[in-house]
């Protein structure tokens, strides 16, 4: 019986740029890669000289690529606060968008959908309440992490966060 890491393609990528696959003895692109993806098929990218895993940098070419082509899925400003929060923050977030890939690709398996085609086709439609779903989620999100940080008296000064007796806008108000 063959070990679990017997199964995993071995993609390597030469000085000259060029991937390529070991199980199939043949050079890919980063479209086949992509294609390896969607099919959930098991692989790693490996340095061909120092064996050091590439798999993240290729994905996160591929990420590029994609984003170039037609309607992005990340804004300006979202990558500039996906950039904000690398740091202290930044476990926080990498949790939070990965369970909520997860959630997306839990419910598009058990609406068992077979096609991506009219998986797509009904997204496209859901749209609209989806993002109003999503932007409640995320306003209910902030509020209570706000309202944590102001129990715990952290970061008074907080933008949004609550009673700051220096705060110049409450004196406005009044």
């Amino acid at each position: 019986m063959s070990k679990p890491q017997d199964s995993v393609r071995i993609i390597k990528k030469y000085p000259n740029r060029r991937l390529y696959d070991s199980h199939t003895s043949s050079h890919v692109t980063l479209a086949d890669i992509r294609r390896l993806v969607q099919e959930e098929e098991p692989f790693q990218v490996v340095d061909a000289k120092t064996g050091e895993d590439l798999t993240r940098s290729i994905l996160l070419q591929i990420i590029q690529e994609a984003e170039s082509d037609g309607d992005p899925i990340f804004s300006s400003d979202m990558l500039k606060n996906i950039i904000r929060f690398y740091g202290p923050f930044q476990g926080v977030l990498g949790s939070y968008l990965e369970e909520s890939i997860q959630s997306v690709i839990d419910i598009q398996a058990q609406a068992g959908m077979q096609s991506s085609k009219a998986w797509a086709e009904y997204m496209h439609s859901q749209v609209p309440m989806m993002q109003e779903l999503m932007r409640q989620y995320v306003e209910q999100s902030r509020n209570l992490y706000l309202n944590t940080q102001n129990m715990f008296g952290l970061f008074g000064g907080f933008p949004g966060g609550g009673s700051d007796p220096n705060d110049p806008k409450k004196g406005d108000k009044e």
